[in-house]
């Protein structure tokens, strides 16, 4: 099942966007929880499934990407990810994080097996993934900053990038990442710390810091 034209995610945003507000208009569905819209999804519902795609193709998108370092990739991830969860839907039951947690760790296996394959090659630089948060455009500055994350984070080992990406850059609870993970909450947190350590170091080498990371969207 093709979710998005060959273009993937660079124009299905506004698109999907503008069906789920006018279907919120229509049926108040924007408000209903995601259990409910798996449900409904589940029975073939499109409108419910276009709602959850809406609702967390940016996320999965930005941790992909973040993983991958390649926007084609990182737009294959998502677009499977959302092929195996309208598969999945009638069978699909809540546990753990949810369909938060659900969605995030097929994602996370999926960006780990791409990584696997030797012919796997990431770009220098990370793409302008947006996020609307009020101060986003206040944190983008320092062009030589910013290529000195993105190569270390490129340089981290993909587990520890794969931590960083759900704790730091999406600010999930580690219970919820730790859930993505298929991790227990202590190990994640160890792992989390090791991350952490290991990015610091790569920064401070290149005379920056954790702090240089709020430049990144």
């Amino acid at each position: 099942m093709r979710l998005f034209r060959q273009d993937g995610l660079r124009n299905h945003g506004a698109r999907t966007a503008r069906i789920a507000q006018n279907d919120d208009r229509r049926t108040g569905r924007g408000a209903e929880p995601d259990v409910q819209l798996v449900a409904l999804a589940g029975n073939g519902d499109v409108s419910a499934f276009t709602i959850i795609v809406e609702r967390h193709s940016a996320a999965l998108y930005r941790v992909a990407y973040r993983m991958l370092g390649d926007a084609a990739e990182a737009e294959d991830v998502v677009q499977e990810c959302f092929a195996r969860l309208w598969t999945q839907a009638p069978n699909w039951s809540a546990r753990g994080a949810g369909l938060v947690g659900w969605l995030h760790r097929v994602t996370m296996n999926l960006c780990l097996d791409r990584l696997r394959k030797p012919t796997h090659a990431a770009v220098d630089l990370l793409p302008e993934v947006r996020d609307h948060s009020p101060l986003a455009d206040s944190c983008i500055e320092g062009r030589e900053a910013r290529l000195a994350i993105e190569q270390a984070l490129e340089a981290l080992p993909p587990h520890y990038r794969a931590a960083l990406a759900l704790s730091y850059f999406e600010g999930f609870p580690n219970s919820v990442a730790c859930d993505a993970m298929e991790m227990n909450l202590k190990a994640f947190e160890s792992l989390l710390v090791r991350a952490r350590r290991q990015l610091r170091s790569l920064l401070e080498s290149g005379e920056f810091s954790l702090a240089d990371l709020e430049i990144l969207p």
